[in-house]
């Protein structure tokens, strides 16, 4: 398992090269994935991605009380994370338009993480531990990979950072902090099951080693609680903005329908809702939808409601 996961031994040298041309590789696939919107492009770079190897590394070296291991597996995982974001950052900086979470679906799907994406990376990283343990069922590890979602977060990181759009690049962040403090405290909870009855059976841990698993756990759990609380508060707030998404949108249905219009859309950008509205001339007065809106208790600050006017013509044959 150590020869598995840790960038040590006479294969060390060749360890890392590939790590890194994996990781560059990976990056621009996932990259050029988000700002294509591409769907089958993201999923190639995950498989690709080897992010999963240096946290794996974290895991075993944490419950070994390996700090050396521990120290080279943080640095390539962060040195990782921070390639990742740059590679976007770059491919951001030749696109002719900003992307952000409301003209990109990959950047929507990962810039509002939530209580869901911590069950289930939660899950993933179990699997993936087991995986790792457990040979004969190691062939789940591209599902692993697919479903933990490493380096696509990290690119749209790098991309929205460029565009200017701040609290998506924050949001797949966090999404990418979930996915690895997940991953690593299951892991360190199926290893270190493994190590008492395997790993550490012919194995004495001394006090410096004791020390070390312990610092870590101490910082994982430290992470995992402020995650967590991040993660609560976007999901409320999440809610609270859906809430308020349905009830403009059932007002302005209310408001439209008798003069032949019709709801388009109702989407966030960024702090504004906005709406838009079309049908034919003339526009319903807007006086008695501000009055709809008041009635109902809807502030209106960072509402904005657009007026498509338009005629249609339906030709003999």
């Amino acid at each position: 398992m150590r020869d598995a996961v840790f960038f040590a031994g006479p294969e060390r040298q060749r360890k890392v090269s590939r790590y890194w041309i994996l990781l560059v590789l990976s990056s621009i696939i996932s990259a050029a994935g988000i700002v294509a919107d591409s769907t089958a492009t993201v999923i190639g770079a995950m498989i690709v991605a080897p992010l999963m190897l240096p946290i794996q590394g974290v895991m075993l070296a944490s419950v070994l009380g390996d700090r050396l291991n521990l120290r080279r597996s943080m640095l390539l995982l962060i040195g990782g994370a921070v390639v990742a974001v740059g590679i976007g950052f770059l491919l951001g900086l030749v696109m002719v338009y900003d992307i952000d979470a409301t003209n990109n679906a990959q950047v929507a799907a990962r810039s509002s993480p939530g209580l869901v994406d911590l069950l289930a990376a939660l899950a993933t990283g179990a699997v993936g531990s087991i995986a790792l343990v457990r040979r004969d069922i190691s062939d789940t590890l591209p599902g692993v990979a697919i479903a933990i979602s490493l380096v696509p977060p990290l690119s749209v990181v790098g991309v929205t950072l460029e565009s200017g759009a701040w609290n998506d690049a924050f949001g797949s962040f966090v999404l990418f902090l979930t996915n690895v403090s997940a991953m690593i405290g299951t892991g360190m909870f199926v290893m270190s099951i493994y190590g008492r009855s395997r790993v550490g059976a012919n194995a004495r841990v001394d006090a410096v080693r004791s020390r070390s698993r312990r610092s870590t756990i101490i910082v994982l759990s430290t992470m995992g609680a402020a995650i967590l609380v991040i993660l609560t508060l976007s999901g409320l707030v999440k809610l609270q903005d859906n809430l308020l998404a349905s009830q403009v949108q059932h007002e302005l249905q209310q408001w439209a329908h008798p003069a032949g219009w019709i709801v388009t859309s109702v989407t966030w950008h960024n702090d504004t809702l906005v709406a838009q509205v079309e049908g034919p001339s003339p526009a319903p007065d807007t006086d008695d939808l501000q009055q709809a809106f008041d009635d109902a208790g809807i502030d209106t600050t960072h509402i904005s409601v657009r007026l498509v006017e338009g005629t249609s013509v339906d030709f003999d044959d």
